[in-house]
């Protein structure tokens, strides 16, 4: 199994509130045409927590019947408690995931020290029957998984990697550099996407991957290829819409501009809300000038 690729964090498509398994399907068909590494089902941008334990499952299973074996399939499995996520972890497994995703706890954000994270997720890796890949995400949880902790609990034979979702270079420099041989250090931002291939990430989970595959993995092979001026080039032209669709709309304005591309978006789940009028022109917008860089 490799994380050397860019993988998109697919957000679920429903159909009259319920999981639409048909629009995951017709989507995940043309992100792997467009030669991405796998997928990424529930993640932040997937809904995951707007979901029961029924609905994640069938995301899982139905992610699973369209990704073939030779490309890999990320389950969001992070749940606050350990025991629900070693549950939601060893679901995944037996419903074919590869790898699972788990993000850091962080309800009781004070609590959640260097050596909680460690307990937690050496408590997970320990029965997890797949590899495990850490989460970090402050803006979204408020917490923040540090380079010493990272260090420690990559030296887990089980923790095969992380998703660093923040932007902050000193911090993934860090991550990198703490991290033993054939540990997977993947750019969670689209921001930090090019720089962090050049530092050492291994890959990346980008929602920007979601609406612009193609031209994602235009940057991947070309940093990898030391073409450092076509991956620069192409990373600023597309920056605009990963902006909109991430810190700007959120996971509307992505829904959105899936619907947009020919891919099957939809709503998002109550209490989000489709994006208006002028965001969809702005997105439109965007989105007909990232595909100037394919």
């Amino acid at each position: 199994m490799t994380f050397a690729s860019v993988f998109p964090p697919m957000p679920t498509p429903f159909a009259s509130g319920e999981v639409d398994t048909r629009a995951i399907a017709h989507n995940i068909d043309r992100w792997l045409r467009a030669g991405l590494g796998g997928i990424v089902a529930l993640g932040s941008n997937g809904e995951a927590p707007f979901l029961d334990e029924t609905e994640s499952d069938r995301v899982i299973d139905a992610a699973r019947g369209s990704v073939p074996r030779d490309r890999v399939l990320i389950a969001g499995t992070g749940r606050e408690s350990t025991r629900a996520t070693i549950d939601a972890t060893r679901r995944a497994a037996a419903l074919g995931a590869d790898a699972a995703l788990v993000r850091t706890p962080s309800f009781f954000k004070a609590r959640m020290t260097p050596d909680a994270f460690v307990r937690h997720y050496t408590a997970v890796a320990d029965v997890s029957p797949i590899p495990v890949l850490l989460y970090n995400f402050p803006a979204v949880t408020g917490v923040n998984l540090l380079p010493d902790t990272v260090a420690r609990l990559a030296e887990h034979p089980n923790i095969a990697g992380m998703k660093e979702s923040g932007s902050d270079m000193a911090q993934i420099g860090a991550l990198i550099h703490g991290a033993p041989e054939g540990f997977a250090i993947m750019a969670g931002a689209a921001p930090a996407f090019y720089p962090s291939l050049c530092i050492g990430a291994r890959g990346a989970i980008l929602a920007l991957a979601c609406v612009a595959p193609g031209q994602c993995m235009r940057v991947f092979d070309a940093t990898m290829a030391g073409r450092h001026a076509e991956a620069l080039e192409i990373q600023t032209r597309i920056m605009p819409l990963a902006r909109l669709v991430t810190a700007v709309h959120g996971v509307p304005g992505l829904k959105a501009a899936l619907d947009l591309s020919g891919y099957i978006g939809g709503e998002p789940r109550l209490p989000l809300a489709p994006v208006n009028r002028a965001a969809l022109n702005q997105i439109r917008a965007e989105l007909a000038r990232a595909q100037e860089a394919v």
